[in-house]
């Protein structure tokens, strides 16, 4: 998917192949939903040389829960907003869930992994304190906008000071205007990145809906340099 993966894991006896297995999980994802690769599943069937009968179970999957998903946000994720299919905005965070099953099979309980602005934890990385995971300031690079105290969690941010406006408002057809970033905090990355995705997609109406999330935190950074948290957010924040 273009960007770089880290696997940290604190337990000592977790077998190293773990980690192997993990990486391969993680490479196979990409091979089968990469939008860059014309060769993936996914590219296919944008282009319409493999049917969705014909794709893998994964990726059918996948698909539903992302049709749900746009449902449930009342359209703000949607897999086409661009004009093509592309379901990056879940299966980041699901590759990542994906991965973290794969250590904790192997007897990994204390663990972090990160992709772009995607964070998985688990457990702690020393006893009674939390993982500290950085938000990246959307507008200055040497900067967090905010530290975490993660235990147990995923955490998503979207924003188009990465990729460049990538994310597009699904009713309107261009990028959203107002916000510059969305982080939002869940059990499931996968459910995280989506959230976060959507809220970015909404612009000014995000935080108000970010707010209304069972079981879920949000900071969003305004185009004018606010920051809005729910209250749970600003509970998880070290800074």
């Amino acid at each position: 998917m273009g960007i770089p993966v880290g696997i940290e894991v604190v337990d000592g006896d977790v077998d190293p192949a773990a980690l192997d297995a993990a990486f391969a999980h993680l490479r196979r994802v990409d091979a089968t939903f990469s939008t860059y690769r014309t060769d993936s599943e996914i590219s296919r069937l944008d282009a319409g040389t493999l049917a969705p009968d014909d794709a893998s179970p994964h990726v059918r999957a996948v698909l539903e829960r992302c049709a749900a998903l746009r449902q449930e946000t009342g359209g703000w994720f949607d897999v086409r907003a661009t004009g093509r299919l592309d379901p990056s905005g879940f299966v980041k965070g699901w590759a990542l869930d994906g991965a973290g099953a794969i250590l904790a099979e192997a007897g990994a309980r204390s663990f972090c992994l990160h992709a772009g602005g995607d964070v998985l934890v688990r457990g702690e990385p020393a006893p009674g304190r939390p993982w500290r995971v950085g938000v990246q300031h959307p507008l200055r690079r040497d900067r967090v906008a905010a530290v975490l105290g993660a235990r147990d969690l995923g955490v998503a941010t979207s924003g188009a000071y990465e990729r460049g406006p990538h994310i597009v408002d699904p009713h309107r057809g261009r990028p959203p205007e107002g916000v510059l970033s969305v982080t939002v905090v869940a059990r499931d990355l996968g459910l995280a990145d989506a959230y976060a995705t959507a809220a970015f997609a909404m612009g000014l109406d995000g935080p108000a809906w970010t707010a209304s999330l069972p079981g879920c935190h949000a900071l969003t950074i305004l185009a004018d340099g606010r920051v809005l948290s729910t209250p749970g957010m600003a509970r998880l924040r070290l800074l």
